[in-house]
């Protein structure tokens, strides 16, 4: 079992469900993402999925584009980002940080490198959401090579084989995305254009994903209430928690966003 699997089954042992929070790393500016990282961490959430921010973030809402975007206004670069992650694992050892951005600035990095380093610091877990697992073969490699693990994205229209084959890949965790579309929506909220895709009820999904995943399960991407976390226990091992967050970050800083968690997880 990976270091990341077994972190989490140890601290299953304790919670019914794992909290994960994400962080644009650099917005708005270094020093406050980092403190608001710390913050986090001193609070108890079991991860922090770090976004190094990239122009184009496809997966992502508009809350998380911004932030972005806001974050690229200054010069940042993901050597300096890993080392300043780095210090943070150290100083916390009761939680876990996971990477997450897009090929592109990775690949300029160099995956290799990036697995190399992401291990150095205790970066358990890597997140390259457009990345298709039939092209990362060296990723995965090098990965492997420095025992951290890739982390697989499936959504709700991926195609029953290519589920079961990314399900039965993934080994810190598998990231189950709650609904089609891009992050921020609410997992209540039918978009026009998922009328079209044959619906599942969110337990059924889950259900079906498990038939084939050894490995644990996160799911986000809309969760901003406290009804559908407590949905996810018995059915998920991790309930992750982005746009609602930087919502409240946004509006009422880190006693808002605190709060948030708390309404949620306790």
């Amino acid at each position: 079992m990976s270091q990341l699997a077994t972190f989490i089954e140890e601290k299953r042992q304790q919670k019914p469900i794992l909290s994960m929070t994400h962080v644009v790393y650099g917005y708005p500016s270094v020093e406050e993402s980092l403190s608001w990282m710390e913050r986090l961490m001193q609070e108890g959430v079991d991860f922090i999925e770090v976004q190094f921010p990239f122009s184009d973030p496809v997966a992502d809402g508009p809350s998380i584009v911004a932030a972005c975007h806001k974050a690229l206004e200054q010069k940042l670069d993901v050597e300096t980002c890993l080392s300043q992650l780095g210090k943070i694992a150290k100083n916390f050892p009761d939680s876990r940080i996971v990477l997450m951005s897009y090929l592109n600035p990775m690949y300029r990095f160099g995956l290799d490198k990036l697995a190399k380093r992401a291990a150095e610091e205790n970066i358990l877990g890597l997140i390259l959401p457009d990345l298709p697992i039939e092209q990362a073969a060296t990723y995965q490699a090098a990965c492997k090579a420095n025992n951290i693990d890739p982390v697989w994205l499936v959504t709700p229209v991926t195609p029953p084989d290519r589920l079961a084959m990314l399900a039965g890949q993934a080994s810190g965790f598998l990231y189950c995305v709650a609904r089609s579309g891009v992050t921020g929506h609410s997992v209540h909220e039918n978009k026009s254009h998922e009328g079209k895709a044959k619906q599942t009820s969110l337990d059924d999904y889950l259900a079906q994903i498990k038939q084939h995943a050894s490995a644990p399960m996160g799911v986000g991407f809309g969760l901003r209430e406290r009804a559908q976390i407590e949905q996810l226990i018995g059915k998920a091992d991790i309930a992750i928690l982005g746009s609602a967050l930087l919502d409240a970050y946004n509006k009422g800083g880190q006693e808002a966003g605190i709060k948030l968690i708390k309404d949620l997880f306790h």
